[in-house]
């Protein structure tokens, strides 16, 4: 018996409405079909990575409609390869690394597409901190109320060769975003907190409200919005919501240094 969707989807603290009310039920659709066959979600991960840069050369050609609807179902199969993966016992750490590098390159390409080779890859940038702000608070969020943040993902079926490339990747593009970030964080904790941190003041500091901002700006949520914008003929206006976006996290992030200065009150 296929798992249902409670059982496929990732857990999380907070939840993406976009993801959860729209693109993984429609994922969940194909998952038990899926499950079927000898579909891989590395497979899944590279076609749906194919209509990423489909849409964004029809971006490029000053097309509309295909390109909108593509990142739709784009979305839906980004949502459907963990889904599958989970329902399969296919998780590996060769799968997700391909699935965080290729929504880089499809990012990369829909934003060049939108914007030219000098903005583009700023904006793809900025994106990914987006995401990866996410990502920290999540970790820390858990980390606080002592829950694991990630279960391992298991090694069994990965190629050496490409799991070693896949990791070089990974820390030459990711880990330095999150390096910087992990201690930018830590620090404004520090300077509202002391040297020290208590439990209570990392409890503080990682409110719930603050990681429901930062997961409704995932990549389900990005790309039905710059799909949106893109149904209007107005994709260009994607770019300066990245910038909103990060004052709007900007904003939390004083927020949370609020709430330690208030729970020590």
């Amino acid at each position: 018996m296929t798992p249902g969707l409670a059982q496929t989807r990732k857990a999380r603290p907070a939840d993406e409405w976009a993801a959860e009310r729209i693109f993984r039920p429609l994922a969940q659709l194909l998952v038990a079909p899926a499950a079927r066959t000898k579909l891989r979600p590395t497979q899944v991960v590279l076609f749906h990575t194919g209509l990423t840069l489909l849409a964004a050369a029809g971006l490029r050609r000053g097309a509309w409609l295909a390109p909108a609807l593509l990142l739709q179902l784009k979305t839906v199969l980004d949502n459907f390869d963990g889904q599958l993966a989970r329902a399969t016992d296919q998780t590996t750490l060769s799968g997700r690394y391909l699935d965080s590098e290729m929504d880089v390159l499809g990012n990369l390409a829909l934003l060049t597409a939108l914007h030219g080779p000098l903005i583009g890859p700023s904006a793809t940038l900025l994106l990914s901190l987006i995401l990866s702000t996410d990502y920290l608070w999540e970790r820390d969020y858990r980390a606080a109320r002592g829950e694991t943040f990630r279960a391992p993902a298991a090694q069994q079926g990965d190629n050496p060769a490409v799991l070693a490339a896949l990791e070089k990747f990974y820390a030459l593009y990711f880990v330095p975003q999150e390096q910087m970030l992990s201690r930018l964080f830590e620090a404004r904790l520090r300077s509202v907190a002391g040297p020290q941190p208590t439990p209570q003041d990392r409890q503080a500091y990682t409110p719930l409200a603050a990681l429901t901002l930062s997961a409704n700006l995932g990549l389900s949520s990005q790309l039905l919005l710059l799909g949106a914008l893109t149904l209007l003929k107005r994709p260009h206006w994607y770019a300066p919501s990245l910038a909103v976006q990060a004052a709007a996290l900007l904003t939390a992030q004083v927020w949370r240094e609020r709430q330690v200065a208030l729970s020590r009150q």
